[in-house]
């Protein structure tokens, strides 16, 4: 049977939880590495839907401005790619609804509801799934001393520190995995990475 060549590349890997059968559960993603920039974007629609180049990143850029002074004023917005609003949380845990004080809300980001419309747009283009044969992510593991060694070659490379997103794709590993074992190296009595924060990530350097 000929091998099939159309459909999402997806990978197959192993969770932390363990199933009725004593081994991991395993879950689906898309294949690591399918990406597209901004610009790669634009060019696409610039040659098949005739928009001008970076009109896109216009609009985007506008819709950012306008968008964010409502969600900031507690709006939720609808829009033909989904809904946006305001998410909010409480600094500390509280039991009595008469107690929460103005300091005590804080802003965590901005909650999106894609709604129907993007499944409605890529059943138009959805032909099923290919398995992708990604690399075992216990096998990997298994074997400490390369893993260290590939580290090391990974540190190397990235000007002399990386993060679990760079690890991930240079073993890899899953993103999740590659944190683990990153944050396991900083711990003991003898560490091996310095875990530093920049930014929403950390870095990670030798000692």
């Amino acid at each position: 049977m000929p091998r099939k060549n159309s459909g999402m590349w997806y990978e197959v890997h192993p969770t932390p939880v363990k199933g009725e059968d004593g081994k991991n559960l395993v879950y689906v993603r898309p294949k690591s590495g399918m990406k597209l920039t901004m610009r790669q974007l634009e060019e696409y629609c610039e040659r098949t839907y005739n928009l001008r180049y970076s009109e896109m990143s216009r609009a985007f850029d506008v819709f950012i401005r306008a968008a964010g002074r409502f969600l900031a004023e507690g709006y939720r917005i609808d829009t033909p790619i989904g809904s946006f609003a305001p998410k909010l949380s409480l600094t500390k845990q509280v039991t009595d609804s008469d107690l929460v004080k103005d300091r005590d809300v804080r802003l965590d980001g901005v909650e999106y509801n894609p709604g129907k419309f993007w499944n409605e747009e890529m059943k138009k283009w959805h032909d099923g799934f290919r398995r992708y044969q990604n690399p075992d992510t216990q096998e990997i593991l298994a074997d400490k001393e390369k893993l260290e060694q590939m580290m090391r070659e990974c540190i190397q490379k990235y000007h002399g520190y990386i993060t679990a997103g760079l690890f991930a794709r240079y073993t890899g590993l899953t993103l999740y995995s590659a944190r683990k074992q990153l944050n396991e190296w900083t711990k003991g009595d003898n560490p091996k990475l310095l875990k530093t924060p920049r930014g929403k990530e950390h870095i990670y350097t030798e000692i």
